[in-house]
Formats: structure tokens, sequence, C-alpha cells
């Protein structure tokens, strides 16, 4: 069965897939992070895939980028959702870039050099995501800035070398700034904790992140921005980066659901029915119909989206709307076709053996990921009828 349209440039070759399938659910059982998916993925280059080839990246676009992430996934939902977040920063470059502002050809360098980066942005109790912060930013008086805050759902905790951060300055003259930054691995002042203990996506080892003096020098720092939403380059970059690329993982997620779903009906057979399969009940075969109608509404939009990225289309006050809604459909969608799925698979998909069982709780990641469905339908409501009154 064909999960999505061809990549210009295809990465992740089908026998590279399957390995990485192979070792999903022993990563699940173990709780144990994807280290061999890892290097085998940064040995095919699939961490350099969207650095421009002139600092020794493969050049591709966002589009092509998220094709290769539905495929990721539907081998292995951890192993993609923690890679996304190296892709995030390296995507984030390159949407800056595209449009004129080349201040982070730096990470574009460091990425073809091998660097891994790392998503060090969420913190419990903030809502505000991008546009305030629990972390203090304390100005180091050259420029610079140590991080004092604890973060979140920090994927690839094992593995960054580099972690993307922000925090709030409210001590400077012109403050308060929500201060964007980089920080190196080898440099200290964070300790991560050991608590990635979760129902699904296990592999990501998404540990909380405590920061206690982690610099990030004055070249390190990208943005001083005020708080509160922004027009930003940046604010763009990593919402059209984050959310479409989360789209991509959980269309990958309900992608394999189907393709499991398909299989199990066509396999399992009814004495019910005289020993005939699965497939030909009809009340199976209307769920199956309508998980395959969901699931292929999502690749034309995904398509749709990225490439208006790729190609620095203008939504004007649209974009925020069309991001945030893509990344709902996808999540949302993939949770029903998985429902759809497991409904028809029997029970041997209760187990914890099972694929479907471990796409089950994989899927149930996509409601916590920013935006979630209350600060979509903001959004959305905002580009529509503008801002709320009073």
């Amino acid at each position: 069965m064909r999960i999505v349209a061809e990549s210009a440039v295809r990465v992740l070759s089908d026998e590279l897939l399957e390995r990485i399938r192979s070792r999903a659910a022993g990563y699940d059982r173990e709780n144990a992070f994807f280290t061999d998916d890892l290097a085998e993925l940064s040995d095919a280059g699939y961490l350099r895939a969207l650095v421009p080839e002139e600092f020794g990246g493969l050049g591709l676009s966002l589009r092509d980028v998220a094709r290769e992430q539905v495929r990721l996934a539907s081998a292995a939902p951890a192993t993609a959702l923690a890679v996304n977040m190296h892709l995030v920063w390296t995507g984030v470059a390159k949407v800056m870039r595209d449009r004129g502002d080349a201040s982070l050809e730096w990470l574009q360098r460091e990425a073809g050099a091998g660097e891994v980066f790392g998503f060090g942005i969420s913190e419990g109790g903030n809502d505000l995501v991008l546009f305030g912060s629990r972390t203090d930013a304390r100005p180091d008086g050259a420029g610079g800035y140590t991080f004092h805050g604890t973060k979140i759902f920090t994927s690839l905790s094992p593995a960054w070398t580099r972690l993307g951060t922000m925090g709030l300055d409210s001590t400077s003259e012109d403050a308060p700034k929500i201060v964007f930054g980089f920080i190196d691995r080898a440099a200290g002042g964070f300790e991560i904790a050991d608590d990635w203990d979760t129902l699904g996506m296990r592999a990501s080892q998404s540990n909380s992140t405590k920061l206690d003096g982690a610099h990030a020098p004055a070249d390190r720092i990208i943005r001083r921005l005020d708080p509160g939403p922004n027009a930003d380059l940046l604010t763009f970059a990593i919402f059209s980066n984050f959310e479409l690329l989360l789209a991509s993982v959980y269309t990958g997620i309900g992608a394999r659901a189907l393709e499991l779903a398909v299989a199990a009906v066509k396999r399992r057979t009814s004495m019910k029915n005289d020993g005939r399969p699965y497939a030909q009940d009809p009340d199976i075969r209307w769920r199956i119909a309508s998980a395959a109608i969901e699931q292929d509404a999502l690749y034309p939009q995904l398509d749709a989206i990225t490439g208006d990225v790729d190609a620095v289309a203008d939504h004007g006050s649209q974009w925020f709307a069309k991001l945030v809604g893509m990344k709902v459909r996808a999540t949302e969608t993939a949770r029903d076709v998985v429902d759809k799925a497991v409904r028809v698979s029997g029970g041997s998909s209760y187990f914890a053996s099972s694929e479907l069982g471990r796409l089950y709780r994989d899927v149930l990641a996509g409601m916590f990921h920013p935006s979630d469905d209350e600060s979509a339908h903001s959004t959305v409501a905002t580009a529509w009828l503008g801002p709320l009154e009073g």
C-alpha cells in the first residue's frame, strides 16, 4: 500500500525503514532511546536533509522532508517524533534564509557538520508557549545570557549537542524581553532528569531539563522579543516547521494503523459467517472505508501547506490558522483512524506486544503538542472573526 506521494529525493530506503520498524517494539518495551535508529538516520544524511548543499546538507524542501517523516513515523513513531525536533531547527534556519534572514546560517553549517539540535522550549504550566516564559534569562554583561528554569518534553535528551531554548529577561533596561538562544551540551549548566516513563512515544526519551546557569554567548542569542504575540519571522519559522512536521508524524501513524487494519480484516475469519474473512463483513468494510476517507484527505493538505512554506507564499493573517489547523486535523484524524483500526482488528491489539496497541498509545501524544485543540480554535477564530472585544 502506498502511504504517501514519492519525495523528489528519497533519503530513507525501504530497507532502512524496515530495520527501524524491527527495533521499535524493543525500544518501547525497554523505555530506551533509539540509539541505533539515530545512528543509521545520521549515516543516511537524514539529519542534514533541510540543510543547504553548500553547508554539507541534502538541500531538500520542507515538503520532501514532511513526506519522508510520514514514512518514518509509519515505521517508528517515537523515532520520528524525536528526530522532528532537530528537523524543526534546521527547518527554521531554512525558512528564515529563504526569506532573506541569514542569521542562522551558523546553525545550518553546524548541522551540516553533524551537530544534533534539541528543542528546549516547553515549560510546565506555560500555555503562552513562545509568547511567555517561566525560565529566567539573565544577561551576562557581554550580550549573552544564562538560563535558569525547567523545560519539559525535551526530545533527544540523550543525544542533542545544541539546545535551542528561551527565557524571560526581566532586568535589562528594555525588559521584559523573551530571549531565544542556543546552549552547548559540552558547556554544562543543566541537568537532565530521568523522568520519561510515559504511555507512548517512549523511545523519544523526552526528559525534563533543568537549566541552572546554562550559557548562550552573544553569538548564539538569536532574538530578544517583546512578550506576547508578534510578527517576527522567527515566530513564523518555528510555528510552520513545528506544526507541519508534527502533522507529518501523526499522518504516518494513521497510515500505518490503516495498513494493519486492512491486513487484520483480511486475515481474521468469522465463524458466524461460515469462515469468511471479516473483510467481507459490510459493517467492517464501512469502518475501514471511513478510516481511509479520513486518512486520504491529509496528504494533499500536507503537501499544499508545506509547499506554500517552501514557495514563500503570502497567506497574511491566515498563515497561523492554516498551520494550527493542519496540526489539529492530522492529530485528531490519526486518533480516530487508530481507534477504528483497533476496533476491527480484534482483541490481539490489546496486548502490549501488538504494534497496533503501541500505535494506540503513541497517537495519544498528539493532543499534548502545541497548538492544542483549544488554542488552535482560538487562533482560527481570530483569523476569521478578529480578536475578542473588551
